[in-house]
């Protein structure tokens, strides 16, 4: 039987994808159709992203999974209609992407590199660094991408912890879990990452209570979430001291406003969402082969807990 699998995203997404997407199929040995229209009641998988003008998922009563093209899963997972089983992108390539990401920014600012790359008043200051093992790390959020995180940045000797809302068993990375490990998490650490999904219970995370917990001069780097931060909190405590930098890549309304305060505050670097993306080869592969799991009545990849929102 040759499937229909319906590509609901946008004309740019589809450029990307069409091909990436056929040739993953025909390595998984799979007999299937890739269209951008087609019946409701004939289609066998949905390949979606968000933006995608079908909200609607009723009609499709064949459906047997919809495969997402983002991570996150925020702007469908509350949808009523959907039924099906929803499974989220966890590509390979952005994991790769975001570790890097993370291990580039916190290396920047243990190793204090601003200070010596814009240097206009040619100031010589041979103030060493400490070393990596004397800078704590916490890793709000040990999911897919918070773990990879976490561990890069231990093989480089930084003590991480680690930070869920419910225990979570990690191994080689300690993991604190609930308000008190939150307080416990945040009271050592110089360098904290946010990598939680957004839910209710994680917008805000870091507010001005949380930011308090942390030693004086401390470090955010946010590439998960913009609403895990409580903006104006976050702007207070860099005006007073309390947090000596934040690298933000990602914000409650993108593009970044161009009259946003972060733009001109002098201890935000600002990245426009580039953190990591989703890699089209990759993360074809990926579809193809949740498409041959649910073919094989094998579990799914990735798929999303409606009850947690991812």
């Amino acid at each position: 039987m040759t499937l229909t699998l319906l590509f609901a995203a946008s004309d740019a997404n589809w450029a990307e994808y069409a091909a990436p997407l056929r040739d993953a199929i025909a390595q998984a040995g799979l007999s299937a159709t890739l269209t951008r229209e087609a019946a409701p009641d004939r289609v066998d998988y949905i390949i979606y992203a968000p933006t995608s003008p079908l909200q609607d998922f009723s009609p499709f009563t064949r459906c047997k999974a919809v495969l997402s093209l983002w991570a996150g899963v925020e702007r469908i997972v509350g949808n009523p209609t959907l039924t099906q089983p929803l499974c989220r992108m966890v590509d390979p390539a952005l994991t790769e992407g975001m570790v890097e990401w993370v291990v580039g920014h916190a290396l920047r600012h243990h190793l204090g590199m601003d200070r010596h790359i814009v240097n206009p008043g040619r100031l010589w200051d041979p103030t060493c660094p400490p070393l990596a093992r004397e800078r704590p790390v916490t890793m709000l959020g040990m999911g897919e991408l918070g773990t990879a995180c976490a561990r890069a940045l231990a093989a480089l000797n930084f003590p991480v912890t680690g930070w869920s809302r419910t225990p979570k068993q990690t191994g080689d990375i300690p993991c604190l879990h609930g308000e008190d490990g939150l307080a416990k998490a945040l009271s050592t650490a110089q360098i904290v990452v946010t990598l939680l999904p957004k839910t209710p219970e994680t917008e805000n995370t870091l507010n001005a209570r949380t930011l308090a917990l942390l030693p004086r001069g401390a470090v955010i780097l946010n590439p998960g979430r913009g609403a895990l931060i409580d903006d104006d909190a976050l702007l207070a405590a860099l005006d007073s001291g309390q947090i000596g930098h934040a690298t933000l890549d990602v914000f409650r309304t993108e593009p970044l406003p161009q009259d946003h305060p972060y733009w001109s505050h002098p201890r935000v670097t600002v990245t426009p969402h580039i953190a990591a993306d989703t890699r089209a080869p990759s993360a074809s592969r990926v579809i193809a082969e949740n498409i041959r799991r649910g073919e094989a009545g094998i579990p799914l990849l990735n798929r999303v807990d409606r009850t947690r929102g991812y």
